[in-house]
C-alpha cells in the first residue's frame, strides 16, 4: 500500500489551507509524529501527521495487523491570541504517539490525559475526543485499509473530566452545549457541573 503521510497532509491541506508552522517529535520505539500549524482568522489549528501512518492495534491482539485497523489523526481549535498555544505541540504529538506506545486504540468518546497543562497556564490537563467529519473528512485508503479518521480534540478541565467519567462524553457535551461555552477558548472556565 502507498504511504498514507502524503494522503493524509494533502486532505488537510484541501481542507484547512496551507500549514504556517510545523514541528517533528520522535519518542523512543515509535514513528516520528508531526503537528502542523493553520491559522485562520483568529482561529488556530494544530494536527497530528504521523498516527495514521499505521492502523491502531487492539492491545489484546497477539500480532497487530498491518494493513487493516482504525487510523486518525487528532485535531485541536483554539482561538488566537490568548495563551501561548504553540506549545501543544509536545502534548499533541503524545497523544499521537499513545496508540504506538501503549497498545490505545483512539475513538470518539475517549479521553486522553497528558498530566500536565496542555499549554503554559493552561486550565487542562487532558481532552475529549469527538466525532470526526465536520472539519475534515476521512480519507479512504485502498481496501482492505481502513479510512483515516481527523478526530477533533476538545480540551476539559480536570473537574470536566471527571464528571464525564462518572456521566460520559454525550451528557458532558450536553452541558457544554447548554452553557454556551466556547470550547475553543484557551482560558476558559469549567462549565457549571452541579
Amino acid at each position: 500500500m502507498a504511504d498514507v503521510l502524503p494522503l493524509v497532509e494533502a486532505r488537510l491541506r484541501s481542507a484547512l489551507g496551507e500549514s504556517d508552522a510545523r514541528a517533528a517529535v520522535t519518542f523512543l520505539g515509535t514513528d516520528r509524529v508531526e503537528v502542523l500549524r493553520f491559522t485562520e482568522g483568529d482561529i488556530v489549528r494544530y494536527a497530528t501527521l504521523g498516527m495514521s501512518a499505521q492502523p491502531m492495534a487492539d492491545p489484546t491482539s497477539v500480532v497487530a495487523d498491518p494493513v487493516k485497523g482504525p487510523r486518525a489523526e487528532l485535531i485541536l481549535s483554539v482561538r488566537a491570541g490568548a495563551a501561548d498555544t504553540d506549545k501543544v505541540l509536545r502534548p499533541l504529538a503524545v497523544l499521537a504517539a499513545s496508540p504506538q506506545v501503549e497498545g490505545l486504540i483512539v475513538a470518539p468518546g475517549a479521553s486522553l490525559d497528558v498530566g500536565e497543562p496542555l499549554w503554559p497556564g493552561a486550565p487542562f490537563t487532558s481532552v475529549l475526543v469527538a466525532e470526526p467529519g465536520g472539519l475534515v473528512e476521512d480519507l479512504d485508503l485502498d481496501e482492505p485499509a481502513d479510512p483515516v479518521r481527523f478526530l477533533p480534540l476538545l480540551p476539559m478541565t480536570p473537574n470536566e473530566a471527571a464528571w464525564k467519567r462518572v456521566h460520559g462524553a454525550a451528557a458532558l457535551q450536553e452541558r457544554w452545549l447548554s452553557g454556551g461555552t466556547d470550547l475553543r477558548d484557551p482560558l476558559r472556565k469549567s462549565v457549571p457541573l452541579d
